[in-house]
């Protein structure tokens, strides 16, 4: 059930995100986990960025995360203790599921969801497969089927860079959904719909000078504000380098 949405509009040719995810193997594969932000959902909120996604939209924000080499991959069920227990004392009010592709890991990331609402806590997830593909790869997928019941706000549908949206949160392109799929959020996905919202964006730097962004905004505006702030760290060339540097020792 669907209880409000900001619904898209265009790409309806766009052959991303049209095959079925592939079969998680149980291990959860991530790459960046944060205990409270303000800029992926409403609210405080923890987030967990996952490793892969046979989507891959061109223009993608996170596009070293398609690949699943570099992973940290461990049991969904010990990720789920340690992070709710984070989150709580954060303050979050719930997590968000990005990526890389929560579906393509939906059994691992439900185990997650699941717990994350036992704690009284809610759940948003991101994909770039569609709300109305996903229910039908359901009938025949568990795994889908569990992620979509523990989720309670989705932005779903590839990002098409030829398509900005420039008047919603959270999303990049016009054909993206914003769907309340329980009444958690339905108040505040009916008042996009209506009036829309602005985009926000992160910037965290450690002591060590790294610098690591979350949230959305376009490729110049982002390299107009790290210009003074120093390098990226989760860029996809620093990502790349580090990997083979771990893989391949001297």
């Amino acid at each position: 059930m669907t209880v409000a949405e900001a619904v898209g509009r265009g790409g309806e040719q766009s052959l991303l995100g049209t095959a079925p995810p592939p079969p998680g193997d149980g291990a959860l594969r991530w790459s960046r986990f944060v205990p409270a932000t303000e800029a992926e959902g409403p609210g405080r909120r923890a987030a967990v960025w996952v490793q892969g996604c046979a989507v891959r939209c061109p223009g993608c924000f996170n596009p070293q995360l398609w690949a699943v080499r570099g992973a940290h991959s461990e049991a969904p069920s010990e990720l789920a203790d340690r992070w709710v227990a984070a989150a709580t004392a954060a303050g979050a009010r719930g997590i968000t599921l990005l990526g890389g592709e929560p579906f393509d890991q939906a059994g691992a990331l439900a185990v997650v969801a699941e717990a994350f609402r036992d704690a009284g806590l809610t759940v948003m997830t991101f994909s770039g497969y569609t709300l109305e593909r996903l229910r039908v790869w359901a009938a025949t997928r568990p795994d889908i089927a569990r992620l979509l019941a523990a989720t309670d706000l989705l932005c779903d549908g590839p990002y098409l860079r030829d398509l900005p949206d420039t008047t919603r949160p959270w999303i990049g392109s016009r054909n993206q959904s914003i769907r309340a799929l329980t009444p958690v959020y339905a108040d505040r996905v009916q008042a996009i719909a209506s009036a829309g919202g602005a985009d926000s964006l992160e910037v965290r730097i450690s002591r060590d000078g790294t610098v690591a962004v979350n949230g959305w905004a376009t490729d110049a505006a982002l390299a107009a504000l790290l210009d003074d702030l120093g390098i990226r760290a989760d860029r996809p060339s620093t990502v790349a380098v580090a990997t083979l540097e771990k893989e391949n020792p001297s």
